[in-house]
């Protein structure tokens, strides 16, 4: 997988990104070329138009829409990677027999590999968050019969949960009201949030240990604080 360093330009952090590849129709692992050298970009507002890329593949040169990649910081920043446009990309390669070609895991533990799906629609992005919360372990997970209304989105088997599908971080209040939900069902809350978290709920969340985790375009769950990658590593 192709790699680029990553700064932060929030808390300066560096770090190092792997793009994700995913199959192509032919069965090719595919993924977005990196632009080397370019900074990451902060994401503050998304659109669902822009926050996909055109890649061709590099087996068959059959050009498709994939997930732009995304990276998110420990501090809560969501950074866009740039890609090559397809127009610079490097010409297409010999085709080559896709069959035995292993894709990555998009984590390392002792659970099977967590297959997420793509999120297009604020309805895609609960059900992507509902998948990963039966990958951890939750029995039952599915939409309480009250609503988004009630400030919860999914309830489990000793679980609730929140998710932000809107173009902006999600705020203090959110976190406190799913916090107290929590706190009154005797279960675990969780939020999941498109856009990252404001600087003040990242603090808060934090100080109650609330798993807050952000969702990108491809439905993969990322921890973005240590609550978060506690209930990664030892689930539910």
């Amino acid at each position: 997988m192709e790699s680029v360093p990553v700064r932060c330009p929030v808390c300066s952090r560096d770090h190092a990104f792997s793009t994700p590849a995913y199959p192509c129709p032919c069965g090719a692992p595919t993924a977005p070329p990196l632009l080397r050298g370019a900074p990451a970009v902060r994401v503050g507002h998304r659109s669902w138009n822009d926050a996909w890329v055109t890649v061709r593949c590099t087996s068959c040169a059959r050009e498709g829409q994939w997930p732009q990649p995304e990276l998110c910081c420990p501090c809560g920043t969501v950074l866009r990677i740039p890609v090559r446009p397809v127009a610079a990309a490097s010409p297409p390669a010999a085709p080559v027999s896709p069959a035995h070609i292993p894709l990555p895991r998009t984590a390392a533990h002792p659970r099977s590999t967590f297959h997420p799906m793509t999120i297009r629609t604020g309805h895609d992005a609960v059900t992507a968050a509902g998948l990963y919360l039966t990958w951890l372990g939750y029995r039952d997970v599915g939409r309480p019969g009250a609503g988004p209304a009630s400030g919860i989105d999914l309830r489990g088997d000793g679980v609730i949960a929140q998710v932000e599908s809107s173009t902006r971080p999600a705020t203090l209040r959110a976190i406190e009201t799913l916090w107290l939900n929590a706190l009154g069902a005797s279960a675990t809350g969780v939020f999941f949030s498109l856009a990252g978290y404001a600087a003040d709920a990242r603090a808060r969340a934090d100080g109650v240990g609330l798993p807050l985790f952000v969702l990108d375009l491809t439905g993969t769950p990322q921890p973005v604080n240590s609550p978060a990658d506690e209930l990664v590593s030892t689930g539910a």
